[in-house]
């Protein structure tokens, strides 16, 4: 099968489109497009009906990168959650918060979104009170309505480089693309920290790679294309931020053509 992107493109991402243009990749903007042998990898391009969009790339004889049990298992959250919860922070749901034992702090968002520019107030909560109180505020915000809030207990561990406007916090945390367990690329992900071009040039750590490949193997059965952000704690070990579908990513720091030309030569003989 042909390796084929399906991209959407707009304001945002005219770079990673231009950039597109110079690797290997068969590129297409409409699922119209789509002829029998097309391998497709969605980048922007598959949301929001998903499951739609697979069933038409089906119809006209081509196969999508994640299959639509593959991206639920990511966007539901608790699919990837239970294998990887001994290396993640502890996470509740909305309906067990009331009789969790646990009355410290909380990270509250949506399970593939959050309010991170509004770090003190819409996302950071010093109690158990505070945290469902952020959480019914979440629950009518038009980016994460259709999301399931999640409760995360707050990890005061990680390293950070910087505190930013409403405090939010720039942690050594990475972005890393994979293709089932290969590494991709990495790439830092603050990128409006003070230092992110210093950081990011400096390079994930050995330790962060081992870490990542350690996470790659035991999810490579669930999903193909993904990115796993992890971050440092102060004492040099590492911890699953989260895992998002590949296809709907943004690149963070991650070189554009470093990512794609590893992404083709992964998924040439998939």
């Amino acid at each position: 099968m042909i390796p084929t992107i399906l991209f959407r493109a707009d304001s945002d991402n005219t770079e990673e489109f231009d950039i597109l243009k110079y690797t290997k990749f068969k590129v297409i903007t409409q699922r119209s497009q789509v002829i029998a042998g097309d391998f497709i990898i969605g980048r922007y391009s598959v949301l929001p009906y998903y499951k739609e969009l697979m069933e038409d790339i089906v119809f006209n004889g081509g196969e999508l990168v994640n299959s639509h049990a593959q991206h639920l298992w990511i966007s539901n959250f608790f699919g990837y959650y239970e294998v990887l919860k001994d290396y993640t922070f502890q996470t509740w749901r909305s309906n067990e918060l009331p009789y969790v034992d646990y009355d410290g702090a909380y990270v509250v968002k949506g399970v593939t979104n959050s309010k991170k520019h509004k770090w003190n107030t819409h996302m950071f909560a010093e109690n158990r009170r505070k945290a469902i109180e952020i959480g019914i505020e979440l629950q009518s915000d038009m980016l994460l309505a259709s999301q399931d809030v999640i409760y995360r207990k707050f990890d005061p561990d990680l390293k950070v480089f910087e505190v930013g406007v409403n405090g939010m916090r720039f942690t050594n945390e990475w972005r890393v693309f994979c293709y089932k367990g290969k590494i991709l690329s990495t790439g830092y992900y603050w990128t409006c920290a003070k230092d992110a071009d210093t950081i990011n040039d400096a390079g994930l750590s050995q330790r962060g790679l081992d870490f990542v490949s350690k996470m790659a193997e035991m999810v490579v059965d669930y999903v193909n294309f993904y990115v796993i952000d992890i971050a440092e704690r102060n004492d040099g070990s590492w911890v699953v931020v989260e895992i998002n579908d590949g296809q709907m990513s943004g690149l963070s720091m991650n070189n554009m053509k470093t990512l794609y030309d590893n992404l083709y030569e992964a998924a040439k003989n998939h």
